[in-house]
């Protein structure tokens, strides 16, 4: 059983495990082929932990929203499985990559079914299923709202600079949805479907409000604190299970190596984790690895994950 800890004793553990890493601050790139992202700043740190009692534990700049980039992908596939079920792995797969996030060779491989949802044509994909019946601002505005439901914020909102910058520089992303439209794997037009993933993307949150917006992933589906469900068992236990598989591009292995935590990354620096029955611990620091993971918020979830003795496995 995940053992829980008393409010005080868990600030000190968030405390000691993200002073351990502070000399990992700076270290890695920003994301700077989204221009709008490339003008963070890199010393930027923060850490939330949020359990399912309500406890809270902040360290750094938690409460400064940043743009939460791929980690929007658990939303969109959390509305797109209350959408239409289990119809959504007929367009989508369910198996890690192994790949690059933005890599068009497996997709080319495997005729236009992209591996799972959380690298970016299977993200488009569900994109594609959560505009069927919608226009594009009545999609935004259902993504807005249940991030809005799920975090109990509606401040929270879409970073516009951001979001011109993504669709500025979406050529890849672009050729993705095309090539995955010539395999009738889009059903709408591919600039559709990009304004709404690159506002997905551009999501801005800080990690206090990241870790309440995963909560209900941490309690089978339901929000622990407002008690709605938000998805079903199966599903949040679907949901979790992939984030284990494939939150972290082609490094999910060795994130689940060294932190045995179900979690999604984003290319902003932030990245939330899911401690089954206990809380929810979201971190950001802007600088990434050669797989485009937060350096130095990998590094404190596995100290995190380490003081705290919070594993899965």
């Amino acid at each position: 059983m995940t053992r829980r800890h008393e409010p005080n004793e868990l600030k000190k553990l968030l405390s000691k495990a993200c002073d351990s890493v502070r000399n990992e601050v700076g270290v890695g790139k920003v994301a700077s082929y989204i221009p709008a992202l490339a003008r963070v700043n890199p010393e930027k740190f923060g850490a939330a932990i949020i359990t399912v009692d309500g406890e809270t534990a902040l360290y750094g700049d938690a409460q400064e929203a940043f743009s939460i980039q791929s980690i929007s992908k658990v939303f969109s596939l959390t509305l797109a499985l209350n959408k239409v079920g289990d119809h959504l792995w007929t367009r989508v797969g369910r198996e890690p990559s192994g790949n690059a996030f933005n890599s068009i060779v497996q997709l080319e491989k495997e005729r236009g079914i992209p591996r799972n949802p959380l690298v970016n044509a299977g993200a488009l994909a569900v994109t594609d299923i959560l505009l069927q019946g919608q226009s594009i601002e009545s999609c935004k505005a259902q993504l807005r709202g249940f991030i809005h439901r799920v975090s109990g914020d509606p401040s929270i909102h879409f970073d516009e600079e951001v979001a011109r910058s993504e669709l500025e520089t979406a050529n890849r992303n672009a050729s993705l949805a095309h090539f995955m439209k010539s395999f009738n794997n889009i059903e709408h037009s591919v600039e559709d479907v990009l304004q709404v993933y690159c506002h997905h993307c551009a999501i801005s949150m800080s990690c206090e409000q990241l870790a309440r917006s995963f909560l209900f992933l941490s309690q089978n589906g339901q929000d622990p604190l407002s008690r709605e469900q938000i998805v079903s068992e199966q599903r949040a236990r679907r949901i979790n299970s992939i984030m284990m598989l494939c939150g972290h591009y082609d490094a999910s292995g060795d994130f689940a190596f060294r932190v045995g935590l179900p979690g999604k990354s984003g290319v902003g620096g932030g990245i939330v984790v899911v401690v089954p029955d206990v809380a929810t611990i979201a971190v950001w620091s802007p600088c990434l690895n050669s797989n485009g993971n937060s350096h130095a918020g990998s590094a404190a979830l596995e100290a995190i994950a380490r003081e705290t003795q919070w594993n899965i496995l």
